[in-house]
């Protein structure tokens, strides 16, 4: 067992500097926004139709209403404790279990890590049928890379910077929904659509109503994280105690919003078998709302900046959480190495980026494959069990008082949130896709692997350090 001490930091630790406090109110929220509005909603309302059939809206507002009842416990926490590290750094502080915060720490930077590979490769995908060029897989893999490799200079600039191509980026991706949104509103105005469809359940596969409800919420929660990507720029965004509250539960309630109408506007247009069979379910909904709109040359290149922005928030929040823990000597100490000049971590950057080339080459040629098909799955499916984790942290750590005013959540909350989250990762009851649990745990092997080495490491060093500070070593010298 391994606790964090809360000493000041000596020796090269103390030689680091902190990050820069860049972001305000404004940014932040944008940066929220932009993190959960990202490339699920744009491939996920047919799959999550084809489970409920019109009743499409209602997953989505299950996921709103179960990811704002963790959203709260991470607000406590993260004005409790506004340093970069996020869930591992909470769940360390309240368990104080090196294993389990390492497994947290990886799964919460596998899922960013994983999720910013595919969307490079949707990025490459789309940047190719815009141009409307055959690439070959190689060549998308290329692309690909070399986005990566654009995103890694972004966030070794600064995240000044980076926060500013994620404003362009959010003003685009929003701008894409809305007009998927303002179509279906139009087209309703010319009697083109069925409303009839909306209060409609049906579930096409055998799995009864209960399932089918709750593996369509496991599905759509996916389109609703990233808020908790935010807490890891608690060091980097001015006085985060107090805008944090407003503005994650304002970015939260809008895109939730968004998600409900862009999911009425779908069903209501587009007949379920349609809707579901479609690879570009939102294409097909402005081709049938606005058949004279020139979609199919425009949505490509939406969905090109859509993916992007998730890619550049994704790499930024693993590098963040990667420098967080090295911080809280969780992880070794070289990934918590600033730029002197920069003050961004960039050791973890390239840590970060070189596990993303490899995920870049792996989702490339597994293109055709049920694997990639999983990958939202099984990212929501980690997530959602370091949220049941972490809804408990909160109530552990109730008893840790640290002297300064912060958010506090009403204590029925976190129970309410550790009950669902961990309901919608048991297998059987919240339908999930087999297929998933078995991608989750190859990764969660991986993570163990990786914590053997990383535990021999730190006590390597602890034991050179102790022996050259050993006076009966000294003497002999």
């Amino acid at each position: 067992m391994s606790h964090v001490t809360e000493a000041e930091p000596v020796g090269p630790r103390a030689e680091q500097p902190e990050l820069k406090r860049v972001m305000g109110p404004k940014l932040l929220l944008l940066f929220i926004v932009g993190d959960i509005l990202g490339t699920g909603i744009y491939a996920l309302t047919g799959e999550i139709a084809g489970e409920v059939g019109g009743a499409a809206w209602a997953p989505f507002l299950l996921a709103f209403a179960i990811a704002m009842v963790t959203a709260f416990s991470y607000l406590e926490l993260v004005t409790k404790y506004p340093a970069a590290g996020g869930a591992a750094v909470f769940v360390h502080k309240a368990f104080g279990v090196h294993f389990v915060t390492f497994v947290v720490c990886f799964a919460v930077m596998c899922s960013g890590i994983t999720s910013a590979s595919t969307a490079s490769q949707a990025f490459a995908s789309n940047l190719a049928k815009g141009l409307e060029w055959e690439a070959s897989d190689g060549q998308v893999m290329l692309i690909a890379l070399g986005f990566m490799l654009l995103v890694m200079l972004i966030n070794l600039r600064g995240v000044g910077e980076s926060v500013r191509a994620n404003v362009v980026l959010t003003l685009v991706e929003v701008s894409g929904l809305l007009l998927v949104i303002l179509v279906g509103f139009w087209a309703m105005t010319q009697g083109k659509a069925d409303f009839s469809r909306v209060t409609v359940f049906e579930s096409p596969s055998d799995k009864s109503t209960f399932l089918a409800v709750t593996a369509a919420t496991s599905l759509a929660f996916f389109a609703m994280v990233g808020f908790e990507d935010s807490v890891n720029m608690a060091e980097e965004t001015k006085d985060p105690v107090r805008i944090f509250p407003r503005m994650m539960i304002t970015g939260i309630t809008v895109t939730g919003i968004i998600y409900v109408l862009v999911s009425i506007c779908a069903v209501a247009l587009v007949p379920i078998g349609e809707l579901a069979g479609s690879e570009t379910p939102l294409v097909t909904v402005v081709e049938k709302g606005a058949p004279d709109l020139p979609i199919e040359r425009i949505l490509p290149f939406i969905s090109m900046f859509a993916v992007a922005n998730s890619a550049l928030i994704n790499m930024l929040m693993a590098s963040r959480l990667l420098y967080g823990l090295s911080r809280q000597e969780v992880l070794p100490r070289p990934l918590g190495r600033v730029l002197p000049g920069r003050r961004t971590p960039w050791v973890a950057i390239l840590f970060t980026t070189a596990i993303a080339f490899g995920l870049i080459s792996y989702v490339t040629s597994q293109s055709g494959s049920d694997i990639v098909k999983n990958l939202g799955g099984t990212t929501s499916l980690l997530l959602l069990a370091v949220f049941s984790v972490v809804n408990v942290a909160v109530l552990v750590l109730r008893r840790d008082h640290v002297g300064a005013d912060h958010f506090r959540t009403p204590t029925y909350l976190p129970v309410v949130g550790a009950i669902t989250c961990a309901f919608l990762v048991l297998p059987k009851l919240s339908g999930r896709d087999s297929e998933q649990y078995v991608i989750a745990g190859w990764l969660l092997l991986l993570g163990l692997v990786l914590w053997v080495i990383t535990w021999f490491v730190n006590r390597a060093f602890y034991a050179h350090r102790t022996y050259l500070h050993d006076p009966d070593h000294l003497e002999d010298d």
